[in-house]
Protein backbone atom coordinates (compact mmCIF):
# COMPACT_ATOMS: atom_id res chain seq x y z
CA UNK A 1 0.00 0.00 0.00
CA UNK A 2 1.85 3.23 -1.08
CA UNK A 3 2.50 5.55 1.90
CA UNK A 4 -0.14 8.25 1.40
CA UNK A 5 -2.96 6.09 1.58
CA UNK A 6 -1.78 4.73 4.72
CA UNK A 7 -0.98 8.08 6.27
CA UNK A 8 -4.98 8.90 4.80
CA UNK A 9 -6.15 5.86 6.51
CA UNK A 10 -4.37 7.24 9.70
CA UNK A 11 -5.92 10.58 9.29
CA UNK A 12 -9.32 9.18 8.67
CA UNK A 13 -8.75 6.93 12.69
CA UNK A 14 -7.75 9.67 14.17
CA UNK A 15 -10.42 12.22 13.03
CA UNK A 16 -12.76 9.50 14.07
CA UNK A 17 -11.73 9.42 17.52
CA UNK A 18 -11.06 12.62 18.14
CA UNK A 19 -15.03 13.41 17.34
CA UNK A 20 -16.29 10.03 19.45
CA UNK A 21 -14.13 11.53 22.27
CA UNK A 22 -15.40 14.97 21.49
CA UNK A 23 -19.45 13.80 21.45
CA UNK A 24 -17.93 11.91 24.98
CA UNK A 25 -16.95 14.84 26.56
CA UNK A 26 -19.66 16.83 25.33
CA UNK A 27 -22.04 14.47 27.10
CA UNK A 28 -20.33 13.98 30.44
CA UNK A 29 -20.21 17.77 30.93
CA UNK A 30 -23.81 18.17 29.62
CA UNK A 31 -24.42 16.05 32.80
CA UNK A 32 -23.20 18.22 35.05
CA UNK A 33 -25.39 20.61 35.90
CA UNK A 34 -24.30 24.16 35.76
CA UNK A 35 -24.06 25.78 39.13
CA UNK A 36 -25.60 29.59 38.00
CA UNK A 37 -28.35 27.86 36.98
CA UNK A 38 -28.41 29.95 33.79
CA UNK A 39 -29.15 28.47 30.35
CA UNK A 40 -26.47 28.87 27.54
CA UNK A 41 -28.73 31.23 25.77
CA UNK A 42 -28.38 33.22 28.98
CA UNK A 43 -25.14 32.54 29.23
CA UNK A 44 -24.87 33.99 25.81
CA UNK A 45 -27.01 36.96 26.34
CA UNK A 46 -24.61 37.42 29.20
CA UNK A 47 -21.27 37.50 27.68
CA UNK A 48 -22.87 39.70 24.41
CA UNK A 49 -23.97 42.45 26.90
CA UNK A 50 -20.20 42.41 29.02
CA UNK A 51 -19.14 43.02 25.55
CA UNK A 52 -20.98 45.83 24.75
CA UNK A 53 -22.78 43.60 21.79
CA UNK A 54 -26.57 44.94 21.18
CA UNK A 55 -26.86 43.59 17.81
CA UNK A 56 -26.57 39.95 17.76
CA UNK A 57 -29.42 38.04 18.44
CA UNK A 58 -29.16 34.87 19.85
CA UNK A 59 -30.95 31.69 18.05
CA UNK A 60 -32.06 28.03 18.26
CA UNK A 61 -31.27 26.03 15.49
CA UNK A 62 -32.00 21.77 14.60
CA UNK A 63 -29.47 19.64 15.01
CA UNK A 64 -26.99 18.22 17.74
CA UNK A 65 -23.57 20.38 17.92
CA UNK A 66 -24.79 22.54 14.89
CA UNK A 67 -23.63 25.81 17.34
CA UNK A 68 -22.12 28.23 15.11
CA UNK A 69 -21.61 31.97 14.67
CA UNK A 70 -22.99 33.64 11.58
CA UNK A 71 -21.31 36.80 11.25
CA UNK A 72 -23.63 37.52 7.62
CA UNK A 73 -26.63 37.80 9.71
CA UNK A 74 -24.96 38.66 12.96
CA UNK A 75 -26.94 35.62 14.84
CA UNK A 76 -25.24 33.06 17.58
CA UNK A 77 -26.83 29.99 16.75
CA UNK A 78 -27.64 27.50 19.50
CA UNK A 79 -28.15 23.76 19.24
CA UNK A 80 -31.35 22.80 21.36
CA UNK A 81 -29.41 21.70 24.02
CA UNK A 82 -27.04 24.49 24.52
CA UNK A 83 -29.87 27.41 24.06
CA UNK A 84 -31.94 25.45 26.65
CA UNK A 85 -29.59 23.58 28.56
CA UNK A 86 -28.10 24.65 32.04
CA UNK A 87 -24.88 22.37 31.88
CA UNK A 88 -21.16 23.29 32.04
CA UNK A 89 -21.40 22.18 28.11
CA UNK A 90 -23.72 24.34 27.45
CA UNK A 91 -21.87 27.42 29.04
CA UNK A 92 -19.04 26.44 27.51
CA UNK A 93 -20.39 25.81 23.97
CA UNK A 94 -22.20 29.06 24.36
CA UNK A 95 -19.45 31.31 25.32
CA UNK A 96 -17.59 29.97 22.42
CA UNK A 97 -19.95 30.93 19.67
CA UNK A 98 -19.92 34.23 21.54
CA UNK A 99 -16.55 34.39 21.34
CA UNK A 100 -16.80 34.61 17.61
CA UNK A 101 -19.26 37.90 17.79
CA UNK A 102 -16.61 39.57 20.06
CA UNK A 103 -14.15 38.45 17.37
CA UNK A 104 -16.73 40.40 14.93
CA UNK A 105 -16.83 43.28 17.20
CA UNK A 106 -13.61 43.72 17.28
CA UNK A 107 -12.15 43.47 13.86
CA UNK A 108 -10.47 40.12 14.39
CA UNK A 109 -7.96 39.89 11.41
CA UNK A 110 -8.44 35.54 10.81
CA UNK A 111 -11.95 36.07 11.29
CA UNK A 112 -12.18 38.53 8.22
CA UNK A 113 -9.57 36.84 6.58
CA UNK A 114 -11.79 33.56 6.66
CA UNK A 115 -15.48 35.43 5.95
CA UNK A 116 -13.16 36.62 2.88
CA UNK A 117 -12.76 33.74 2.45
CA UNK A 118 -15.63 31.62 2.28
CA UNK A 119 -17.59 32.35 -1.00
CA UNK A 120 -14.47 31.13 -2.88
CA UNK A 121 -14.01 27.93 -0.45
CA UNK A 122 -18.21 27.26 -1.21
CA UNK A 123 -17.51 27.06 -4.69
CA UNK A 124 -14.41 25.35 -4.75
CA UNK A 125 -15.69 22.85 -2.17
CA UNK A 126 -19.24 21.77 -4.44
CA UNK A 127 -16.81 21.24 -7.53
CA UNK A 128 -13.10 20.41 -6.75
CA UNK A 129 -13.72 16.63 -6.08
CA UNK A 130 -15.29 15.97 -9.82
CA UNK A 131 -12.43 18.76 -11.34
CA UNK A 132 -9.71 16.18 -9.42
CA UNK A 133 -11.76 13.06 -10.28
CA UNK A 134 -11.60 14.17 -14.19
CA UNK A 135 -8.21 15.71 -14.14
CA UNK A 136 -6.88 12.34 -12.59
CA UNK A 137 -8.19 10.80 -15.39
CA UNK A 138 -7.31 12.97 -18.42
CA UNK A 139 -4.04 14.09 -16.68
CA UNK A 140 -2.44 12.43 -20.15
CA UNK A 141 -4.50 14.55 -21.92
CA UNK A 142 -5.53 17.74 -20.26
CA UNK A 143 -3.17 17.97 -17.60
CA UNK A 144 -4.03 21.46 -16.84
CA UNK A 145 -7.59 20.40 -15.32
CA UNK A 146 -5.38 18.57 -12.34
CA UNK A 147 -3.81 21.83 -11.76
CA UNK A 148 -7.00 23.52 -11.74
CA UNK A 149 -8.41 21.12 -9.16
CA UNK A 150 -4.79 21.29 -6.88
CA UNK A 151 -5.50 24.82 -6.59
CA UNK A 152 -9.11 24.26 -5.57
CA UNK A 153 -8.07 22.09 -2.96
CA UNK A 154 -5.11 23.85 -2.15
CA UNK A 155 -7.80 26.74 -1.33
CA UNK A 156 -9.54 25.05 0.95
CA UNK A 157 -6.59 23.31 2.70
CA UNK A 158 -5.57 27.03 3.34
CA UNK A 159 -9.63 27.62 4.27
CA UNK A 160 -8.84 24.38 6.97
CA UNK A 161 -6.14 26.33 8.87
CA UNK A 162 -7.05 29.91 8.76
CA UNK A 163 -9.88 28.70 10.87
CA UNK A 164 -7.67 27.18 13.61
CA UNK A 165 -6.54 30.93 15.17
CA UNK A 166 -10.29 31.86 14.68
CA UNK A 167 -11.39 28.61 16.94
CA UNK A 168 -8.36 28.87 19.38
CA UNK A 169 -9.25 32.20 20.14
CA UNK A 170 -13.02 32.31 20.10
CA UNK A 171 -12.23 29.65 23.27
CA UNK A 172 -9.66 31.42 24.70
CA UNK A 173 -12.20 34.78 24.73
CA UNK A 174 -14.84 32.13 26.14
CA UNK A 175 -12.94 30.81 28.54
CA UNK A 176 -11.48 34.24 29.80
CA UNK A 177 -14.67 35.32 30.41
CA UNK A 178 -16.16 32.68 31.87
CA UNK A 179 -13.57 32.80 34.68
CA UNK A 180 -13.36 36.97 34.72
CA UNK A 181 -17.60 37.12 35.48
CA UNK A 182 -17.17 34.57 38.10
CA UNK A 183 -20.19 32.55 36.63
CA UNK A 184 -17.99 29.37 36.70
CA UNK A 185 -16.30 27.78 39.77
CA UNK A 186 -12.51 26.32 39.11
CA UNK A 187 -13.82 22.97 38.73
CA UNK A 188 -16.47 23.77 36.15
CA UNK A 189 -14.04 25.90 34.21
CA UNK A 190 -11.42 22.99 34.04
CA UNK A 191 -14.84 21.15 32.49
CA UNK A 192 -15.32 23.88 30.05
CA UNK A 193 -11.87 24.10 28.94
CA UNK A 194 -11.18 20.15 28.62
CA UNK A 195 -14.50 20.47 26.63
CA UNK A 196 -13.58 23.22 24.06
CA UNK A 197 -9.98 21.70 23.57
CA UNK A 198 -11.85 18.62 22.07
CA UNK A 199 -13.45 20.72 19.92
CA UNK A 200 -10.71 22.66 18.54
CA UNK A 201 -8.50 19.25 18.22
CA UNK A 202 -11.53 18.09 15.42
CA UNK A 203 -10.12 21.35 13.24
CA UNK A 204 -6.64 20.46 13.95
CA UNK A 205 -7.09 17.18 12.81
CA UNK A 206 -8.92 18.09 9.81
CA UNK A 207 -6.71 20.86 8.48
CA UNK A 208 -3.46 18.13 9.15
CA UNK A 209 -5.99 15.48 6.90
CA UNK A 210 -7.01 18.20 4.14
CA UNK A 211 -2.75 18.90 4.14
CA UNK A 212 -2.30 15.18 3.62
CA UNK A 213 -4.48 15.18 0.87
CA UNK A 214 -3.44 18.04 -1.00
CA UNK A 215 0.29 16.64 -1.08
CA UNK A 216 -1.32 13.01 -2.67
CA UNK A 217 -2.82 15.28 -5.36
CA UNK A 218 0.37 17.23 -5.83
CA UNK A 219 2.74 14.18 -5.80
CA UNK A 220 0.18 12.71 -8.49
CA UNK A 221 0.87 15.97 -10.48
CA UNK A 222 4.50 15.94 -10.21
CA UNK A 223 5.31 12.67 -11.12
CA UNK A 224 3.27 13.51 -14.25
CA UNK A 225 5.26 16.31 -15.38
CA UNK A 226 8.35 14.55 -14.87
Amino acid sequence: MPLIWVILLVFMLISWLVSARLKSKFKQYSEVAFRGNMTGADVAAKMLADNGITDVKIISVEGQLTDHYNPLEKTVNLSPEVYSGRSVAAAAVAAHECGHAVQHAKAYMWLGLRSTLTPAVSFASNWMQWILLAGVLTISVFPYLLIFGVALFALTTFFSFVTLPVEFDASNRALAWLDSSGITSSQEHEMAKDALWWAAMTYVVAALASLATLLYYVSILMGRRR
